[in-house]
């Protein structure tokens, strides 16, 4: 079997423990997973710090950081991403040549964020809790679900809660049976993917 190669993008918390055993659950079953860190080393314990920090480089800068991580990869990536580095998979997955697919993990923006509409047969998997007031309220949520209702090989998969980064260990929010069906479902999408 043919095994996906994944570029991964870190939340507003920076490159944690809990991206980094994501990223190991992938790299157990056999996919080689590519993990930049767009904040140099920063990391935060608090998601306010986390995005005020962001806010400080600028989010354009986060994503050009994603974009030149790419550039010295094939074109013939999975893009994903956790909360903030779903910006920069996004965008790779709608408009580098040659994606795969997109795993968007507790964030998602409108296809025409980026300029372009959702690449006809490009999958995509949208997770995240149900009641996360940062994706329900700030339109990701919405967006997920249009993407969902437009494209045959999209899926958004709503878990019970209220966490937005329900996959970090270590947080007080951190939701074990959540980050398990993330890890099962994620494992099946890149079984899916056409590695060309």
């Amino acid at each position: 079997m043919l095994m996906a190669a994944v570029l991964l993008f870190h939340h507003a918390l920076g490159l944690t423990p809990g991206v980094i055993a994501f990223a190991d659950a992938l790299a157990a079953a056999g996919h080689s997973v590519h993990l930049p860190d767009l904040y140099d080393g920063q990391t935060f314990t608090a998601l306010e710090d986390g995005i005020a920090y962001a806010e400080q480089v600028g989010f354009e800068t986060i994503v050009a950081r994603g974009a030149r991580a790419a550039e010295a990869l094939p074109s013939n990536l999975v893009y994903a991403g956790f909360s903030l580095g779903v910006m920069p998979a996004q965008q790779l997955a709608q408009t580098r040549p040659g994606a795969l697919g997109a795993l968007l993990v507790s964030a998602c923006a409108p296809a025409g964020a980026f300029g372009a509409a959702w690449p006809a047969g490009l999958p995509i998997q949208v997770h995240a809790q149900a009641n996360d007031p940062i994706f329900v309220n700030d339109g990701d949520l919405g967006a997920a679900r249009a993407l969902a209702v437009g494209h045959d090989r999209a899926e958004l998969f709503l878990y019970p809660g209220t966490a937005h980064l329900f996959a970090e260990r270590g947080r007080d929010d951190y939701d074990e049976t959540a980050t398990g069906l993330l890890v099962a479902r994620s494992l099946h999408f890149l079984r899916t993917v056409d590695p060309r």
